[in-house]
């Protein structure tokens, strides 16, 4: 059996630092001890080599990878330099694994990557600058976090039980009864031992605030006024807060216990966050179990949140920063090595845009959301909206930064990501988004379009899918942009519509799968002029080890775990290099 990849072999080219022609002949040997075992493909060159570079010079055969197992330089990275041009990390790389929620970046990966892939000569894309999935949130919520501003307390209640006759409140356990003259300075709210009274209660409540409750009390130990012999703990409760949940104005966890002292009277301080649901206010006082209270009078006050929401051109700016800044840092980890990008990741909602059409259809708006941070709900300037300005912002910004750090602008190339713009509405919306972006000044070189092909034996259906394949690269090409194809892994489906998988697929099934493969590549470097072509991604150029998974490899891997090509890199090979 012929074995794709050597790996000591690769690895030693790589410590040698040997030219990008040694690097890719990678050799093989035979597995033992099952020599039986033949790869009817092993003849082949490596898939990108079939490719005419003179008819199609902006053809390329790319893959994709995740940024970890790219810088490992283990077997996949191997396989993917040895048989295609380029290598994307899509999503692997995003803002929110790079981007801490301070806004420190850390590109040492990326860095990595880059350095090595510029020493073997290989081409990398470039992930989304900018998406509505995996980004920066935390940092996004830290920068559009409410401001703090200056506020003053506000009295709420002054109670003075000195001048109350009779009480009036609520009390859950017990009898507070009002005590006249109780020590010729005024009355007093008596509190008999293991009660539950309301000392105040019926204000309303700011949930937002934060509450300072005082209240002046002394104990005995009976009616007769014996002093106290050892301090009393009693418990707060205040505005519906379960103690021990209340918290402080630091987020702390607020005390249960307050002291009673022997002796005179003293003032007990209680502070508290009413709970967020609380209304009316009150404080509640409890297990004062060897101890008769007296209060004299009781202050509530508070103080209103000291944060304001930020305005929406206040949270306009910051995201801004945020662009520039995130720009900055990767196109400087960048140094102008990669040379085309996802500049806006799927944009498109599936919700229309009332009142607009385009080629007849009625247009899908961008995504928006009210609970994160998306881009293009921001970016406004001018009296536009940030939709409109969208990709015009981002692309305005990250070529500056692209340029700024040793890009060469006359290289630079943006695309727009999306997926299903097989459907005609998607197409149609995507095209109309470009249009709105460019004529704001967005640099917009191509559309990288996300497959989702799926290969049936059912006939009619199946004629049906090649049928719309044709005229969706049709209206690609109509677009005059730089088409990219990504996400070119194909499935397939038995006559039921059941999904095969890669361990149940008869030898038969692939090669009716690697047929429609080579026909989907075919149809694309025939419809698709050659100065538009901007090549296809594979995503997985392997089926998946467990065998579960789809059939979607070049490669199948065998029993004792070697990597075989399968009917699907014959198809690619032929394909490209024009070959029936």
């Amino acid at each position: 059996m012929k074995r794709i990849v050597n790996k000591l072999f690769a690895f030693s080219c790589l410590l040698l630092a040997v030219s990008c022609a040694d690097y890719n002949d990678l050799g093989g040997f035979k597995a033992e001890p099952d020599p039986s075992y033949t790869d009817e493909y092993a003849n082949l060159d490596p898939v990108k080599d079939y490719i005419n570079r003179t008819a199609n010079p902006n053809m390329s055969m790319e893959t994709s990878m995740a940024l970890t197992t790219y810088n490992k330089q283990g077997l996949e990275h191997s396989v993917a330099v040895t048989n295609f041009d380029g290598v994307a990390f899509g999503y692997t790389f995003m803002p929110d694994k790079y981007v801490s929620k301070k806004g420190y970046m850390n590109f040492m990966a990326l860095k990595d990557a880059l350095s090595h892939s510029e020493t073997i000569g290989y081409k990398v894309y470039g992930s989304p600058i900018v998406a509505n999935e995996q980004q920066s949130d935390e940092w996004f919520s830290a920068l559009t976090a409410p401001v703090e501003i200056s506020v003053l307390p506000i009295n709420d209640v002054d109670l003075d039980y000195s001048t109350v006759d009779e009480f009036t409140g609520t009390s859950l356990r017990g009898k507070p009864v009002i005590v006249k003259n109780f020590d010729d300075k005024g009355n007093a709210l008596k509190i008999p031992k293991n009660s539950k009274p309301y000392i105040v209660e019926g204000f309303p409540v700011d949930p937002q605030g934060y509450y300072t409750i005082t209240f002046t009390v002394r104990g005995y130990k009976d009616d007769k006024k014996t002093e106290m012999e050892k301090e009393e703990n009693i418990n707060c409760t205040f505005a519906d807060s379960v103690v021990n949940t209340g918290k402080d104005k630091n987020g702390d966890l607020i005390k249960k216990n307050f002291t009673i002292r022997p002796g005179g009277w003293q003032t007990v301080k209680v502070e508290w966050v009413p709970a967020k649901t609380a209304t009316q206010g009150y404080l509640m006082i409890e297990r004062n179990l060897n101890t008769i209270l007296y209060i004299r009078n009781v202050h509530v006050e508070h103080t209103p949140d000291n944060h304001r929401e930020q305005t929406k051109q206040e949270k306009n700016d910051t995201i801004q920063y945020a662009l520039r800044k995130w720009c900055d840092g990767l196109m400087e980890a960048n140094a102008g090595y990669i040379k085309s990008f996802d500049l806006v990741d799927k944009p498109l909602s599936t919700t229309v845009l009332e009142g607009v059409t385009y080629e007849g259809e009625n247009v899908l708006d961008l995504k928006h959301s009210d609970e994160k941070i998306f881009w293009q709900d921001y970016l406004e300037e001018g009296g536009k909206s940030g939709s409109e300005l969208y990709a015009a912002t981002v692309s305005k910004v990250a070529k500056s930064a692209f340029e700024k750090h040793g890009g060469n602008p006359e290289e630079l190339k943006f695309f727009i990501s999306e997926t299903g713009l097989e459907k005609q509405q998607r197409l149609s919306s995507l095209k109309y988004w470009i249009n709105v972006w460019e004529s704001n000044g967005a640099k917009i070189d191509g559309i990288n379009g996300e497959l989702n092909l799926t290969y049936s034996e059912d006939a009619t259906k199946q004629a049906a899918n090649e049928a719309a394949l044709k005229v969706f690269f049709g209206k690609l090409a109509e677009t005059g942009k730089l088409i990219r194809l990504s996400n070119f892994d194909i499935t397939y489906e038995d006559a039921d519509g059941v999904s095969v998988t890669a361990d149940k697929i008869t030898k038969a099934q692939r090669q009716a799968l690697a047929d429609y493969h080579a026909r989907v590549i075919r149809l694309y470097m025939s419809q698709i002029p050659a100065a538009q072509q901007a090549g296809l991604c594979k995503s997985n150029f392997f089926d998946a080890s467990s065998g579960a998974g789809a059939p979607v490899g070049l490669w199948s891997k065998a029993a004792n775990g070697d990597w075989l090509r399968n009917a699907t890199y014959e198809a690619f090979c032929k394909a490209l290099g024009g070959l029936q």
